[in-house]
């Protein structure tokens, strides 16, 4: 049975790439350790891989990669929010799954480890907007069940890091003002936080705007519970100083 390995440098990287023959299916797992819902994926996968065989050359190559060790690998697959998984043949992406749904990445990992090439689809997203090249296969979504999924995927999410920023880009590359105000804030008081870019997964977007009874972005959550925007941020800071004390993590800011 297969198992997952831990990449754990560039160099280990791009040995992987180049020495996976171009048949096989590498199945990549980004995760981050902060984040609670990687955990579960983890399990997912590891169950997953143990279904499939060791072959000569191997069918299937499965591997996790730390998305923020490892930032320029996940530059290159657009990796905005995780878990993230990337399937790739021959060095090309095939598909590309977002969030915990073990549903669909279990259906994306066999349809593409049979060498199902011709429906293939890419559940990933671009310029903000999630796009689905198999539109059938929605047509068969149970609404209720997948407002239930979503309410679950909400859940993990605003609780996977202690303090969770929804915010418009990265913190590196923020893509709009109030967020990068916000980063700022988070930064001047050296603040570990994790983050979901919201325009990476329109899902989310317009779904936590309903779960949270909040409208706008960026929306700041600590211990599952949500502060509020920019301004709310502002004032809570204004009223007491030590706001986020509790999650300080000294003279270096960590996002």
């Amino acid at each position: 049975m297969s198992s997952i390995s831990e990449i754990t440098s560039d160099a280990q990287w791009e040995q992987l790439l180049a020495s996976a023959p171009a048949s096989a299916l590498v199945i990549v797992s980004f995760h981050a350790p902060w984040a609670a819902p990687c955990a579960q994926m983890a399990t997912v996968l590891e169950t997953l891989a143990s279904e499939y065989p060791l072959t000569e050359p191997p069918s299937t190559l499965w591997t996790s990669v730390n998305a923020e060790e490892l930032s320029d690998v996940s530059e290159t697959y657009d990796v905005t929010a995780v878990p993230f998984l990337v399937l790739l043949r021959n060095g090309q992406v095939v598909e590309s799954v977002s969030g915990s749904n073990a549903v669909k990445v279990r259906a994306a990992i066999e349809k593409h480890a049979r060498g199902d090439t011709n429906t293939s689809s890419h559940t990933g997203v671009t310029n903000g907007v999630q796009k689905t090249s198999d539109q059938t296969s929605q047509t068969d979504v149970d609404p209720e069940k997948q407002d239930e999924d979503l309410q679950k995927r909400l859940g993990d999410l605003v609780k996977a890091a202690p303090v969770m920023l929804f915010m418009k880009g990265t913190p590196g590359s923020p893509q709009c003002g109030f967020s990068r105000q916000v980063v700022a804030i988070l930064r001047e008081n050296s603040v570990k936080y994790g983050f979901f870019n919201i325009l990476a997964d329109d899902e989310v977007r317009q779904g936590l705007k309903e779960f949270a009874e909040w409208p706008t972005y960026p929306q700041l959550w600590i211990d599952g519970e949500l502060v509020g925007g920019l301004d709310i941020v502002k004032e809570e800071l204004a009223s007491d100083a030590d706001f986020f004390k509790a999650y300080s993590v000294g003279d270096s800011a960590a996002a």
